[in-house]
């Protein structure tokens, strides 16, 4: 699946208003997929320390029980395209709705710990095939002249679920008591907060069915009427649908498909700009970005702060996500990717090296002493908003944009599967690291972002307004 690399198709540069809104229906469904994405990623935020309670288990073994679904992840990413190009973009989704929910129950009732660990493999196959069919089946229905802002979509419903996430555990933690393994249900409030998910699991997989298949996967299939009743739909029937089938064939059959020997070359195994992927890839994940969706509520925990207050600061963050993601959105085409990329290095690098600092002084009473107490918080949240308005947003754009066409699929795969295991590797180290010395955990993150200001000067090059095929 190769179509969001596509160059707008002649004859598809405008949409009759009246459609704009069927359109942006069929786009908001798809992207129910992200929603789940960012939902299943951070709902683990409220059952860490349950986990590690009910259990009776040590860091390193909580860590690998809640990596564990970024294997899942990897696999699903790694696969969805083939799914998607044998059975369609719509069962795919349908699939990834029924993993989802699976997982949600799994979770929910686990009977022992490695049984959680395989239904949270099971979550991350759904959310890495969410990650691939979103984008793809938003860009290959939607009309050129919106398709930049209904793609979006995807990384703001990502968001969203983060937050919405983060709220549900709040309320429910408050509905137990504050006691994540308070009953609430017959179940510990942990429980049920995993388990909730499998409302909008469920509601995605009902929007999958009042959507359309893609036009471009119908046409592959043979299926051409149908695709005109579609291209019509979401198109206008002022076009010439002839045209648009044969615009849309002819595309297909010119596309080239990349494979992994042609990412190979230069002097280190892969060409220079599939590092330069990897190397972006890697830098989003090693300043320590999901530390703050996987743990936030146990670090804050762990510093003194009362639970409640901790899942409620979980949320606070999760809303700062959402408003750094919109100004990336504002802002990407408009000052470009790399000075966004630069901002936000050195905002994470401030905001990183100040928790650092907070957290280098002992704990009165179980606490921070007052002042490092308030910096670590707003410290956390700059981190983050310079995060979100810069690598959460500009890497996607970057790694979209940058590769040749003949190998832009390939290296994309190769990117996103860099991306998967840099997040795995810190997903899996923080708690034997915070065990170690937090502060000194935070150092390294501090100095990844203070690295990737280098990186970005010497080795990314800008691709603000530049068309694809300028890439080589």
């Amino acid at each position: 699946m190769t179509s969001t690399a596509q160059a707008p198709l002649p004859g598809a540069k405008t949409a009759h208003p009246e459609h704009l809104g069927h359109v942006i229906f069929i786009a908001a469904a798809a992207a129910m997929g992200g929603f789940l994405f960012g939902y299943d990623s951070a709902v683990i935020n409220g059952a860490v320390e349950a986990i590690r309670s009910r259990y009776d288990i040590g860091s390193a073994t909580l860590a690998q029980v809640i990596a564990i679904a970024l294997i899942g992840c990897a696999i699903g990413a790694a696969t969805a395209g083939r799914i998607a190009d044998r059975i369609g973009r719509i069962r795919c989704m349908q699939i990834s709705a029924v993993l989802f929910t699976v997982s949600a129950v799994g979770s929910a009732l686990p009977f022992a710990l490695w049984d959680l660990a395989f239904w949270r493999i099971i979550g991350g196959f759904a959310i890495g095939m969410a990650s691939v069919i979103g984008p793809a089946y938003i860009a290959e229905v939607s009309p050129a002249a919106y398709r930049g802002r209904l793609g979006s979509f995807q990384q703001a419903a990502i968001v969203v679920g983060i937050a919405i996430s983060q709220l549900v555990n709040w309320g429910i933690l408050n509905a137990a008591g504050g006691d994540q393994r308070g009953k609430l249900m017959g179940l510990e409030a942990w429980q049920v907060m995993l388990g909730v998910m499998v409302v909008p699991a469920v509601l995605y997989g009902l929007l999958s069915f009042a959507i359309p298949e893609s036009p471009r996967f119908l046409i592959s299939v043979g299926k051409e009427d149908r695709a005109r009743e579609v291209l019509k739909e979401v198109e206008g029937d002022k076009i010439d649908l002839t045209a648009r089938v044969a615009e849309i064939e002819h595309a297909m059959k010119s596309e080239h498909k990349s494979t992994f020997k042609d990412l190979l070359g230069g002097s280190f195994f892969f060409k220079p700009i599939v590092w330069v992927g990897i190397g972006l890839s890697v830098f989003q994940q090693f300043v320590g970005i999901n530390v703050a969706f996987y743990y936030s509520s146990t670090l804050w925990q762990s510093v003194g702060v009362d639970p409640s207050q901790s899942f409620f600061y979980s949320f606070t963050t999760s809303i700062i996500n959402i408003i750094g993601t919109v100004i990336a959105m504002i802002f990407v085409d408009r000052i470009g990717r790399r000075p966004l990329a630069l901002i936000g290095s050195v905002g994470m690098a401030i905001g990183l090296a100040l928790e650092a600092w907070a957290f280098s002084y002992d704990l009165v009473d179980g606490k921070l002493p007052a002042t490092q107490g308030w910096v670590a918080l707003i410290a956390a949240h700059v981190f983050v908003l310079f995060f979100a308005l810069s690598w959460g947003v500009v890497v996607w754009v970057f790694l979209g944009e940058m590769f040749p066409n003949r190998i832009r699929a390939a290296a994309l795969g190769v990117a996103a599967s860099a991306q998967w295991i840099a997040n795995w590797a810190i997903t899996a180290s923080f708690p034997s690291l915070a065990d170690w010395n937090l502060s000194a955990t935070y150092v390294i993150y501090t100095i990844f972002a203070a690295l990737s200001i280098p990186f970005v000067l010497k080795y990314v090059k800008e691709t603000k307004g530049k068309t694809l095929e300028e890439m080589g």
